[in-house]
C-alpha cells in the first residue's frame, strides 16, 4: 500500500491531461486515479483508460454515462429552451456538472484527498468543474495545474512529455482543440482565434457541408411527451439513442453548424465553432409542438427566463438553487408539450413543415377567415381603442406641449 495521498484526475487521454497525470505524480507527490467519462465521444474512452494505466495511474475508471448524460442533463436543459447569447446550445457546458459529480463520487470511493482537471486558467471549464464539485462536496480540494505549474507554453509541455516518455500527438494539420460528446463537438483555439478566418472544411466531423449534402430533401417526424423527445422517424428510442439518431439524420444534411464569438464568464471574448446537429433539430421540433400546446403568456414568460437559465448553465451553476428552482418552473411548463413535429432537412437548413398535438390550443374554426366561432369581429374595434388609450394620451400631451412652445416669443 502506498502512503502517498490520492487525487482523482478528469482524464481525456490527450497530451495535456497525460502531462498533468505525470506532473501530479512527479511534482506534487500524488497517487493518481484517472476518470474518463464516456459521453459519446467514441472509442477513445477505453483507449484513454489503458493509456492512463500505462502512464502511471494507480487506477483508471471509464464510465459509460451516455444515457445519464442525455436523460438527466441534456433533456432537462432542453425543456428550458435555452440558447446562450441567442445561439449556443451549451454542449460543453452541460457535460461538466456530470463529470464533476462523478469525480467527487470516485474521490469518496478511493479515499482521495483532492480532484484535478485539465481546464486552462483562461477558460470557463475550470469554473464549471470547481463550482459543481464544491456544490456537491463543500470541502473538496481541487488542483488546477494550468494555474499552478511553471510551464510557459507548448514547447515546455512537449519537453516535459518527451522527458517522461509521453507521446506527443499534435499535428500541424489540426491546430485547434476539440471537445466532443453526444450533444456536440466544439472547436476552439489555434487558427480559429482569428474571428475573420473561415473554419477549414476538413475540420467538421458530425455534419456534411451544404455542398456535399444530399440533393434531395428528407422529411423527419419527431414525437414529444411532456417536453421530451421520445421517438424519431416513427421509432421509439432511449434518450441517448434518440439523440444519436438525430445527429445522424441532421448531420447528413449539414444541419447544426454554428460559428460565434461568445462572452466567457471569466471576462474575455472567445471564438467557438460548434456542431450540434441533433440538438438543433430537436429544439426546432420542440418549439413547433409548443406553438400548439403552450398558452401565449406562458411561452412568452418562459422565453424571458430561458436566457437566465442558459447563463447559469454556461457559467457553471447547474447545482445552484436558482437553477434548480427555474427547472421546476420549466418542467411544469413542459408538462403539456406532447405532440409531433415534421421537419424538412435540406442543404444545411431545417424547416418545420407540420405539427400536431392531442391537446392543441389551435382552433381552426376560431382563426379561419370563413367562420367566426366564438369571436365577434366587431369587438376588435373596442379592443384596439382601449389598447391605444395610453398612446393617444401621450400624443395629446406632446401636441399640447408643442403648441404651448410655439406660442412662446422667440429670443433675438
Amino acid at each position: 500500500m502506498s502512503d502517498k495521498p490520492k487525487i482523482v484526475l478528469a482524464y481525456s487521454g490527450g497530451l495535456d491531461t497525460s502531462i498533468i497525470l505525470k506532473w501530479l505524480q512527479t511534482e506534487r507527490g500524488y497517487d493518481v486515479v484517472c476518470f474518463t467519462a464516456d459521453l459519446g465521444q467514441g472509442d477513445e474512452v477505453e483507449e484513454a483508460r489503458v493509456k492512463a494505466l500505462k502512464t502511471g495511474a494507480v487506477a483508471a475508471y471509464a464510465l459509460d454515462l451516455k444515457e445519464e448524460f442525455v436523460r438527466d442533463y441534456v433533456f432537462p436543459m432542453f425543456r428550458a429552451a435555452p440558447h446562450y447569447e441567442g445561439y449556443y446550445l451549451l454542449g460543453t457546458s452541460i457535460a461538466r456538472p456530470l463529470i464533476a459529480k462523478k469525480l467527487v463520487e470516485i474521490a469518496a470511493k478511493e479515499g482521495a484527498v483532492a480532484v484535478s482537471h485539465g481546464a486552462t486558467g483562461k477558460g470557463n471549464d475550470q469554473v464549471r468543474f470547481e463550482l459543481s464539485a464544491l456544490a456537491l462536496q463543500p470541502e473538496i480540494v481541487t488542483v488546477a495545474p494550468w494555474r499552478d505549474w511553471s510551464f510557459q507554453g507548448r514547447a515546455d509541455l512537449e519537453g516535459f512529455a518527451h522527458e517522461h516518455g509521453i507521446a506527443v500527438p499534435t499535428t500541424k494539420k489540426d491546430p485547434w482543440s476539440t471537445d466532443a460528446n453526444l450533444l456536440h463537438i466544439s472547436y476552439e483555439g489555434g487558427i480559429l482565434e482569428d474571428p475573420w478566418a473561415e473554419p477549414p472544411a476538413h475540420m467538421f466531423k458530425l455534419t456534411r457541408s451544404a455542398e456535399d449534402a444530399p440533393d434531395e430533401a428528407q422529411y423527419i417526424e419527431i414525437g414529444f411527451e411532456a417536453g421530451n423527445p421520445v421517438n424519431i422517424g416513427g421509432e421509439s428510442l432511449s434518450p441517448a439513442a434518440l439523440l444519436a439518431r438525430a445527429n445522424e439524420v441532421a448531420g447528413l444534411h449539414g444541419v447544426g453548424r454554428l460559428d460565434m464569438v461568445e462572452n466567457r464568464f471569466v471576462g474575455m471574448k472567445s471564438r467557438g465553432v460548434y456542431e450540434t446537429p441533433g440538438g438543433t433539430i430537436l429544439q426546432l421540433a420542440r418549439r413547433a409542438v409548443e406553438s400548439l400546446t403552450l398558452d401565449r403568456e406562458v411561452v412568452h414568460q418562459r422565453d424571458q427566463l430561458a436566457p437566465k437559465y442558459a447563463e447559469l448553465v454556461y457559467n457553471g451553476f447547474w447545482f445552484a438553487p436558482e437553477r434548480e428552482a427555474l427547472q421546476v418552473y420549466f418542467d411544469h411548463v413542459a408538462a403539456s408539450v406532447t405532440g409531433t413535429a415534421r421537419l424538412r432537412l435540406y442543404k444545411g437548413a431545417a424547416q418545420v413543415v407540420g405539427r400536431k398535438a392531442p391537446k392543441s390550443l389551435y382552433d381552426k374554426d376560431l382563426v379561419s377567415f370563413e367562420a367566426g366561432g366564438d369571436y365577434n369581429q366587431h369587438d376588435a374595434g373596442a379592443f384596439i381603442k382601449l389598447s391605444a388609450l395610453r398612446l393617444r394620451v401621450k400624443a395629446r400631451a406632446e401636441a399640447k406641449a408643442q403648441a404651448a412652445s410655439d406660442k412662446q416669443p422667440q429670443g433675438v
